[in-house]
This record gives structure tokens, C-alpha cells and sequence, in this order.
């Protein structure tokens, strides 16, 4: 999984950060009275203007034109620093004096007033300018980049005072603005000869130098490959390996960020750097007191475990792993996910897998999967993914709740919730052998909310064939129906959720999807021969109407009519048999069923053919009746439907209430009564469980 945050400032307010990075420590006089920024249009123009004048006619080397130039330079100095002015200043034409001024103006004879001071305030202000991308081209433009690149000599000549190191130091900088996040403006740098000095300059004794050049470095390199090739040619790995361990913190995160971007979609280059011993320095950076520094060591270290299985185990063998799980639990968001992501990529590999879950990474994993972060929940998601490739991590997804987690979180992004539905199956498919005699284990000595816990789990994850083992052998559907008694509705709520998709499981149709055969062989006259006096011997009376019948079709239909008829009751030799309480079409739609073996059961008569066909034991109408009425069964009725179902031994219907209330219980909770039906129904529903759990599996009938 390619991680897009590799970039040259890593924060999401990088524009800012440059212009911070530029404010920091400016240590210029800052006694000179300068227009407030606030004061009107007008008053700014003008005084824009006539430090711009001043620029354009003060570039000698006469002490008197280098003090106005200074003043002037810094006036525009401060006014840029508020990114309301910025586009003003260079609309009044500043840039071009301020690059004139790059420059060390003609020689005059004796002392150099403000040597370097000058050419120090103007790569700082065009630096401020540069922060809005759409100033930068209009900088190089004005030749800007050979007078930074010259500036970055000025130590060469012998010098090393405090005003070299600020005008190398300003330089460099202007030069990382300038660069940021435009390719032609990086390519120009290097063609202009500025890489090799920026290199040399890793090495320079003043660190605000060091880390300004590594700054420079980090942004040539981001996503240009003819600059990273440059840079590691130039010798600069060596350097930034030292810097590294530097203690200072400003050092260590340029020369990790540097680092970073050079490898960053680059195989070979990430070869290069690995040998030269960068591995371990990066791990360490794990642990500095800079969070920018461990964000950016994660984050190099995901992609030094990128498609390399023997990197993948050097790093978690030389201690990556316990420092990224505390990175978990950072407040820092982009911390925790930059570590989310190193994990992700070092749970590719089995042993690494056992190892961050031994280490305690699953749980702040799981944790990370309820922040409203898109990127950080995927990374933690893709982590969890890799974790759950391991039989040994299995049980604590299960044992720690993971399992619910994954199926109720919220994920914001598709491929999110793929990689979580990927991982739920992963799971799933290995729930058998150790890993499930582990959990049974579990269910049997562990706390009484592991238990159920795991109970749950399996009800949404085990194979078919492990059922009775563990509902019926295990005791883990008491475990589930237990909790369905619960006065905790969050409880009562998923173990419902749990006991559907068992049920769901336990019959891979619904009990109600069709009529199963009659238990007793039929003989079908057909549909002629209904209510027809042809070779009738047999009549009923209902509601005062003569029914013609024919008792060989009757005794082949069901006990009830054998009984009536073979037994010693006086229908036998009746000629007339009445038929008190049915009505006529019930009982027409009755013995369409007897003749023909099937009938259209409308909604509007089924209660009153149930009742009809559970009298004269008609099971297979019974079947057909109960499917009708199951198909009317809502939060509002369920109740009255499983009192129907209890009145004539409906038992199909009875588990149709069954199966809803499951389903729907997160609507039913809601009504009054609803703890009431639970303890109705809840005999039942064991029975229906422990049957259908009981049933002969597919593997089992084969042997």
C-alpha cells in the first residue's frame, strides 16, 4: 500500500511552516520604525515605493547607500512577513532590486561596510515573498538562483563569522522556498551548481547552516530523480547518517526528511542508503523527544519495509517494534498514523505479524479504527489486516473485541471498508484446528465476559461443521441466550445480531422459504374431481351447502380423516357428514389441498386455514398457511403472531417470530413488552437452536 505522505514539509500547513521556518530566529535590529501593516492602502503603496527607490539607487559600496539599502531591506523584510502584503510588495516591483542586491555591489577602496548583512536581509525577504508558489517563478526570472547559489560560497573565502553563517543560512532557505513543490525551479537549482554546495554544506561547523542546507536538500529531492542521483553522488549519505544521531533535534528531522524523500519511490536508491547504515539511526529517531523526527523515522522505515521481506525482519529485530505500538497512543494524529503505517507494512511478513501482536499492537490498532481521521483509520485498518494473517493473533482479535469493532465501526472510505471486510474473512478462515480449541479453552475457564465475547464471535465467524462443537458440546449458545436477558441494551442488541447470523447459518434457507413434503404418501385425484359428485362417496354440509368428497382421497390425507373414517366415530357410515366450524371457502381451499397437493394461500384467509389444517392434520397445509402468515409479521404484531403460532403447534411460524425478533431486535427493544415476549419466546428459541445446531453436517452425512 503506497503511502502519499512523503512530502518536503510533512505538515499539513507546509506554505506556513516555510515562512515560520524563516522567522524563527531572525536576530536583525529590529529598531527601525517601519509602516504598521494595518495602515491604509494608500500609506503602503507609498511606502513600498520608496523603499523600492531606494533599493534601485543604493547599490554601491559607499557606506551611506549600504545603511539605506539595509533600512530599506528590512522594512520590506517585516512588511512580508504578514501574507496580506506579500502580493502588494511585489506588485510595486520589489523583486528585482532585492535580487540586485543578492549581489556584493562594485569594490571601493577600504573597509566593506555591512558586508554580507545586506545580501543576508534580501534571500530573507525574497524567501517571505517566495512562501505564495505564484511569486517564485517571477524570482528566478529576475536571476535570483545563480546570486543564492553564490551566496552559498561566501565561507570559502576564509571567513567564518556570524554575519557568513546568516547570509548562507538565508540563502539556503530562499533557495527551499523557491523549489517548493515546483519541478523546473529543482531542476534549475541543480543545473545552477547548487547541489554540491548544499552537500558540502552538511558538513558546515554552524548547525543553523547544517540544517538549512539539509532543508534545501529535502525539497530538491522530493520527486526528482535527477537531484536524488546528485545528492547520493555528491557523497551526501554519509553526512546525513552522522546527522541522524545528531541530539539536536532540527538536525535529525531535516536529515531524516532528506533521507525520506531520496528514497522515496526509489529501489535503488534505498539499497544505497541501507547499506550505508542508515537502518538503525532511523529506529532510533523512534525514541527522540521530536515528534516531527519520529513521524518522519515511521513513516522512512514504511518504506524501507516496502517489497523487502528481509528488511521487514532487520527492522523489527532491531527494535522498531515496542516504540511504534507506544506511537499508537500518541495525541498526535499524524504521529499515530505514520506509525500505523510502518506496522501495516511490517505486518507483512509472518513472524512480524506474532510479533506485534505479542507486543501488544492489536489492541491500539483497534482503537485507531474510531477516529474520524480517513487516513489514519485506514492505515490502521491495513495494519490490522496484516495481524490478522497470523493463527497466533486470532485468539486476541477475538479475546480483545476486535471482532465487534470491525463489524460495527463506521469507515469513512471504501477502501477501508474493503480492507476490514478482507480482514473479517481472513479470520473467519482460520477459526479451526489450535486456533479454535484455543478459543473453546477460552469460553470454558476465561471471565464470565470473555466468555461470551468469544461466544459471539464464533456465532458470526465459525465454519458449519464446528457449530454443535461449540453452541450445543460447549455451552456456548447458553452463553448468547444469557445475554439476551441482559438489562444492557448495547448487550442484548449484538447478541441478537450474533444469534440471527447463527441462525441464519444453522439453516443456510429460512425455515419459512418452502412446504417440506407430507410426512404420509398422498393420492391425488386432481383438481377435477373437487366438490364433484362424480363417483362421490362421501358428502359434507357446510354453512347449510352439500360438498361432494371421496373418502380414498381423505384417508390417503391425513390421521384425522382416517380416524373419522376407519375409527369408530359415527362419521363412518355417515352418508352426510356437517361441518360446523369452517366456512365454506376455507374449507373448499382445504380440500383443493387434499385433491391436489398444493393451493394459492391468501394472507387474507391462512389464520383461518391454519386453524382448519392444524384440526384435521394437514401438515404439509399447515406449512403452506404458516408461510403466508410468516410474510405479514412486523415489530407491531410479532408478538400476537407467536401467540397464533403457540395456539396451533405452528411451529415453522413460531420460529419465522423467532428469527424477526432476532433480526429486528434493535426496533422491537423499543417497545414495552419486548422484555416480556424475550422470556416467552426464549424456551422456545433454545429448543430451535439446540435442534438446528444438532443436525447432521454435510461432512458428518458423507462418512
Amino acid at each position: 500500500m503506497e503511502n502519499p505522505n512523503r512530502h518536503e514539509l510533512p505538515t499539513r500547513s507546509a506554505r506556513k511552516n516555510l515562512k515560520r521556518k524563516l522567522e524563527e530566529d531572525y536576530e536583525e535590529d529590529r529598531k527601525v520604525v517601519t509602516l504598521s501593516p494595518h495602515d491604509n492602502h494608500e500609506d503602503l503603496v507609498r511606502n513600498i515605493r520608496t523603499q523600492v527607490d531606494i533599493l534601485d539607487s543604493t547599490f554601491s559600496s559607499i557606506e551611506a547607500d549600504r545603511l539605506a539599502a539595509k533600512t530599506a531591506i528590512h522594512v520590506l523584510c517585516e512588511l512580508a512577513k504578514n501574507e496580506e502584503i506579500v502580493n502588494l510588495i511585489v506588485d510595486c516591483g520589489a523583486v528585482p532590486p532585492l535580487v540586485t542586491h543578492l549581489q556584493a555591489p562594485p569594490p571601493c577602496t577600504g573597509s566593506k561596510p555591512y558586508e554580507h548583512e545586506v545580501e543576508k536581509g534580501s534571500a530573507f525577504t525574497l524567501g517571505l515573498l517566495a512562501v505564495k508558489p505564484e511569486h517564485q517563478q517571477i524570482i528566478v526570472d529576475a536571476g535570483a538562483l545563480p546570486h543564492l547559489v553564490d551566496l552559498l560560497k561566501r565561507h570559502r573565502d576564509g571567513q567564518n563569522s556570524r554575519a557568513v553563517f546568516g547570509v548562507i543560512r538565508r540563502a539556503a532557505d530562499a533557495i527551499t522556498n523557491l523549489a517548493h513543490e515546483n519541478s523546473s525551479i529543482k531542476t534549475r537549482v541543480r543545473l545552477e551548481g547548487g547541489i554540491p554546495l548544499l552537500v558540502e554544506l552538511l558538513d558546515f561547523s554552524d548547525l543553523k547552516v547544517q540544517r538549512a542546507a539539509a532543508g534545501a536538500l529535502r525539497t530538491l529531492a522530493f520527486k526528482n530523480d535527477e537531484n536524488k542521483n546528485q545528492i547520493v553522488e555528491c557523497n551526501a549519505l554519509p553526512t546525513l547518517i552522522l546527522m541522524l544521531r545528531s541530539e539536536d533535534a532540527a538536525i535529525h528531522y531535516e536529515a531524516v526528511g532528506v533521507i525520506g524523500n531520496l528514497v522515496h519511490s526509489s529501489p535503488n536508491i534505498k539499497k544505497v542508503v541501507l547499506l550505508a547504515g542508515a537502518l538503525q539511526p532511523v529506529i532510533g529517531l523512534l525514541s527522540s523527544c521530536c515528534s516531527e523526527s519520529q513521524r518522519e523515522a515511521a513513516l522512512l522505515l514504511g518504506q524501507f519495509a516496502a517489497n523487502d521481506s528481509d528488511c521487514k525482519v532487520h527492522i523489527v529485530q532491531r527494535g522498531a517494534v515496542q516504540p511504534l505500538i507506544e506511537m499508537l497512543q500518541s495525541p498526535d494524529t499524524q504521529l499515530k498514523e505514520m506509525s500505523a503505517f510502518a506496522l501495516g507494512r511490517l505486518a507483512q511478513d509472518t513472524h512480524n505479524q506474532a510479533g506485534i501482536g505479542h507486543s501488544g499492537g492489536i489492541v491500539p490498532l483497534l482503537k485507531l479504527l474510531d477516529s474520524k481521521n480517513g487516513s489514519l483509520q485506514h492505515n490502521a485498518a491495513f495494519a490490522l489486516y496484516g495481524l490478522a494473517d497470523n493463527e497466533d493473533n486470532v485468539v486476541d482479535f477475538v479475546r480483545f473485541g476486535g471482532i465487534q469493532k470491525l463489524q460495527e465501526g463506521e469507515f469513512i472510505v471504501q477502501p477501508t471498508r474493503d480492507c476490514v471486510a478482507k480482514t473479517l474473512k481472513r479470520l473467519e478462515e482460520k477459526i479451526h484446528g489450535r486456533v479454535l480449541s484455543h478459543l473453546l479453552y477460552l469460553m470454558r475457564i476465561s471471565e464470565k465476559f470473555i466468555q461470551r465475547r468469544v461466544a459471539m464471535a464464533l456465532a458470526h465467524l465459525c465454519l458449519p461443521d464446528d457449530r454443535k462443537a461449540i453452541f450445543v458440546d460447549n455451552n456456548g449458545l447458553e452463553l448468547l441466550l444469557e445475554l439476551l436477558e441482559s438489562t444492557n441494551m448495547k448487550q442484548q442488541q449484538d447478541v441478537s445480531v450474533a444469534l440471527y447470523k447463527l441462525a441464519t447459518k444453522a439453516s443456510s434457507l429460512s425455515p419459512m422459504d418452502a412446504a417440506p413434503p407430507s410426512p404420509t404418501p398422498q393420492v391425488y385425484l386432481g383438481e377435477q374431481y373437487v366438490n364433484n359428485p362424480t363417483l362421490s362417496d362421501v358428502t359434507f354440509l357446510v354453512e347449510g351447502k352439500r360438498f361432494y368428497a371421496h373418502r380414498i382421497c381423505l384417508l390417503a390425507s391425513s390421521d384425522a380423516f382416517r380416524a373419522m373414517f376407519d375409527g369408530g366415530y359415527r362419521e363412518k357410515d355417515a352418508k352426510d357428514v356437517e361441518i360446523p366450524n369452517i366456512r365454506w371457502d376455507v374449507f373448499e381451499l382445504m380440500m383443493r389441498y387434499i385433491y391436489t397437493g398444493s393451493v394459492d394461500v391468501n394472507l387474507d384467509i391462512a389464520q383461518e386455514l391454519l386453524r382448519a389444517a392444524d384440526q384435521y392434520l394437514l401438515e404439509g397445509l399447515k406449512r403452506l398457511c404458516e408461510y403466508a402468515i410468516a410474510q405479514d409479521i412486523s415489530a407491531e404484531n410479532v408478538s400476537i403472531m407467536y401467540e397464533l403460532s403457540e395456539s396451533f403447534n405452528a411451529l415453522s411460524l413460531k420460529h419465522a417470530c423467532i428469527l424477526f425478533i432476532l433480526e429486528k431486535f434493535d426496533k422491537l427493544s423499543a417497545m414495552p413488552w419486548c422484555s416480556h415476549l424475550i422470556q416467552r419466546v426464549l424456551p422456545e428459541m433454545r429448543n430451535y437452536f439446540a435442534r438446528a445446531l444438532s443436525r447432521r453436517t454435510q461432512t458428518e452425512l458423507l462418512q
